[in-house]
């Protein structure tokens, strides 16, 4: 699937699916199915094969979920899942709303029946991490202790030891935001930073890591505020920065279903790092494509990404180059 397709004079947009074509239809046609409050035996089977086109790349099907989670509103994955009691993708769908609405504030959900649709999610395609993800998450957001961590992580390793969705989820768990510390967080990198092929799903995770403690400092005001820009000047933001700004880019690095987001989050590390005219390059190589965060940081998200484009991203590849930030590689 084509990762950095560019059209000229694209303005900046919020899209979903990325650049998963099939999924940004069905995405449409489910979003019109919700606007009218029922979902038709089209459209059923339009998410069935969605889902089911995914085979086992689980990182894509992860991808395809979320995004189908997220555009079908509350009513609709459960209306499929009884129209589709044993489908995997309409068990999954239907757990993965419930995560997305259970974090609503006030929110009235079974999640005891959420971790039952899982295991049965489980039982259907044992080979697929997917499931134990989402227990994953039921555990992040129960503020589960860590004793309960362990089994559902290995569970995941060994179906997909790269999943991008898994490595996300385990680092929230163990951010000092939830339920770790910044010591567990750097465990976390440092047991992944040596094993992780560069291209791999996950390979944002460390790059997620740094932007969140930036952001963590960010907020606390004060002097942690003020030397919040000291992150990217450690030796390791540094070196996976220069990682990341060399090969990211490149036609083909790149393969798996949220590319693009990770590449939202490079043009943001760089330009946090005043690295201007790599993150030039790197929003570039986005064709305009928006990803909510880490933009939504700093307000609203195309509009932040549409300043720095504007900024950086001329179609001069030379414009805003200046320093550090200016280097050719």
């Amino acid at each position: 699937m084509p990762v950095f397709r560019r059209r000229k004079g694209s303005l900046p947009r919020l899209v979903p699916e990325f650049d998963d074509a099939p999924l940004g239809q069905v995405r449409r046609r489910v979003e019109t199915c919700w606007s009218r409050g029922s979902l038709d035996t089209a459209v059923m089977a339009l998410m069935a094969n969605v889902i089911d086109d995914a085979g086992e790349d689980w990182d894509r099907k992860a991808h395809r979920l979320a995004v189908l989670a997220g555009s079908a509103g509350r009513s609709l994955p459960g209306i499929w899942r009884q129209h589709r009691p044993e489908h995997h993708g309409a068990l999954l769908l239907h757990a993965w709303s419930d995560l997305l609405h259970a974090r609503q504030q006030d929110a009235a959900v079974d999640l005891d029946a959420t971790r039952e649709t899982c295991r049965l999610a489980a039982e259907l395609v044992p080979a697929d991490p997917t499931p134990w993800t989402l227990q994953l998450a039921l555990l992040r957001l129960e503020r589960r202790p860590s004793s309960e961590l362990s089994a559902i992580w290995r569970e995941i390793k060994a179906r997909d030891p790269w999943n991008r969705e898994a490595h996300l989820q385990a680092l929230g768990y163990l951010s000092p935001d939830e339920c770790g510390s910044s010591a567990l967080v750097l465990d976390l990198l440092d047991g992944v930073r040596s094993a992780m092929p560069s291209d791999a799903p996950a390979a944002g995770l460390e790059l997620t890591a740094y932007v969140r403690s930036h952001q963590r400092a960010v907020a606390e005001g004060g002097l942690a505020a003020v030397g919040a820009g000291e992150i990217w000047r450690r030796p390791d933001a540094a070196r996976a920065l220069d990682h990341a700004a060399h090969y990211w880019t490149s036609p083909g690095f790149l393969n798996h279903a949220a590319a693009l987001a990770d590449l939202n989050l490079l043009a943001y590390a760089l330009l946090k790092s005043s690295r201007t005219g790599e993150a030039g390059a790197v929003l570039r190589a986005t064709g305009g494509v928006v990803a909510p965060w880490p933009w939504s940081l700093e307000g609203d998200p195309v509009e932040r990404y549409t300043h720095y484009h504007g900024r950086y991203a001329s179609d001069d590849p030379d414009a805003g180059s200046a320093g550090r930030g200016g280097r050719r590689r």
